[in-house]
């Protein structure tokens, strides 16, 4: 949990501190939240690198970022064969392009009439269109362990 509570700090740090655009002060997942997504996929952890096919602490693949909108870092174009591997391994990248994903496929997957932090994590994990599905069970028991820790996450 305390790669998550440093990990938190750091999100919040690039956020707020660094004076973000309107639009991306308007996205659908909060840092709490995103800040659960990580521990639970990952247990959060920004050194990994990239594993087969899944790169980064939020483990994102190609597809993933490409529906993310292909947000790149140190304002490298999408294009360059690095560019998703240096965004799904940079933090704040990599939480811009599960923004970009969630903003495109957020849904009601737990059929509670509310689109929040679960049906974000099971996005997350289990894809745009099968969220509807059973999350893998270490996934399910990080993520709800976060959520006990940190309280209750809306978005």
């Amino acid at each position: 949990m305390l790669k998550y509570l440093l990990f938190s700090c750091a999100i919040y740090y690039l956020y707020y501190v660094r004076d973000i655009s309107a639009q991306q002060a308007d996205l659908p997942v909060s840092q709490p939240c995103l800040g659960c997504i990580c521990e639970a996929i990952s247990g959060c952890n920004v050194t990994r690198g990239c594993v087969g096919d899944i790169c980064g602490p939020f483990s994102i693949t190609w597809g993933y970022w490409a529906d993310g909108g292909k947000p790149t870092s140190k304002q490298q174009s999408p294009e360059e064969p690095t560019a998703y591997g240096n965004c799904a391994n940079d933090p704040y990248c990599g939480a811009i392009a599960v923004q970009g994903y969630m903003q495109k496929f957020q849904q009601d997957c737990t059929g509670d009439g509310n689109i929040d932090c679960d049906d974000f994590a099971a996005i997350h994990a289990l894809g745009g269109y099968g969220c509807r599905g059973t999350l893998p069970d270490f996934y399910a028991k990080r993520y709800q362990q976060c959520k006990q820790i940190v309280g209750n996450l809306h978005g």
